[in-house]
């Protein structure tokens, strides 16, 4: 099993050897609505086992994850302005500084597509540029999540160039709550525009290694499943692997 990619559009290189360095690159995440202290405890558990780069939680668990974490180098994510993002932009920077309060390190922030289909680019840079600053300020990323089913390919390729003018550090495909998720094609077209300026994070309906591989290729350097688990068992991982930490 590998992924090789000497050069993606002008991206880093991505060597995926093992089941690993695969999830090194994964974001667990833990979106649904229903989701229990006991579920949001586990994830945190599974992501230091495997060594996952980060788990992604509701913002309400925030604090519980990050006190899971604590001493571990797993990173705490969380949403903002999810799964829509017509949220006000002023509710949306409320909503980030009180997750970075509680210990998030990385924001994957829903774009207001309506304001982008409706031409108010002034609004979606404003937003932007608003929530990159606030995520620097704080030693946190910003990622913009496009919700690519609902855009048309001029508007994909608009919203990655206005993310690179404004400081995000990663373009997101979905949310996983759309009509449709991550494709190769999609992150082929992203990482075209955002080259090694920007990280694109796929996610939406990954959940098998073939899928994790299929996105790498194409570009990506972060996925985000919440399959991760079946993902890394099926490259190789053993049930009671622990990883050292240091991938």
């Amino acid at each position: 099993m590998s992924a090789n990619l000497s050069v993606v559009n002008g991206a880093p290189a991505i060597l995926v050897s093992d089941w690993r360095s695969a999830a090194s690159l994964i974001d667990h995440t833990l979106l649904k609505p229903d989701a229990t202290r006991d579920q949001v405890i586990a994830l945190c558990d599974e992501a230091v086992q495997y060594g996952f780069h980060a788990v992604v939680v509701n913002p309400a668990n925030v604090s519980l994850a990050a006190a899971r974490l604590r001493g571990s180098p797993v990173k705490v994510g969380t949403v903002v302005g999810f799964p829509l993002g017509a949220n006000l932009t002023v509710i949306k920077l409320a909503e980030a500084e009180a997750a970075l309060r509680n210990g998030a390190h990385e924001l994957d922030m829903v774009l207001n597509v309506g304001a982008l289909k409706s031409g108010d680019r002034i609004l979606v840079q404003h937003e932007m540029r608003s929530m990159a600053r606030l995520a620097h300020e704080r030693e946190a990323i910003l990622k913009v999540i496009l919700e690519t089913c609902l855009l048309n390919q001029v508007e994909k390729i608009l919203v990655c160039s206005l993310a690179l003018e404004e400081g995000v550090d990663f373009v997101k495909t979905s949310t996983g709550f759309g009509d449709a998720g991550a494709t190769a094609a999609d992150v082929v077209l992203m990482r075209g525009v955002v080259g090694h300026k920007a990280g694109v994070k796929a996610a939406g309906g990954i959940r098998t290694a073939a899928q994790v591989m299929d996105m790498l290729d194409a570009g990506a350097n972060r996925i985000g499943s919440s399959a991760s688990v079946e993902i890394v068992r099926e490259l190789g991982a053993p049930a009671g692997e622990r990883s050292n930490g240091n991938n």
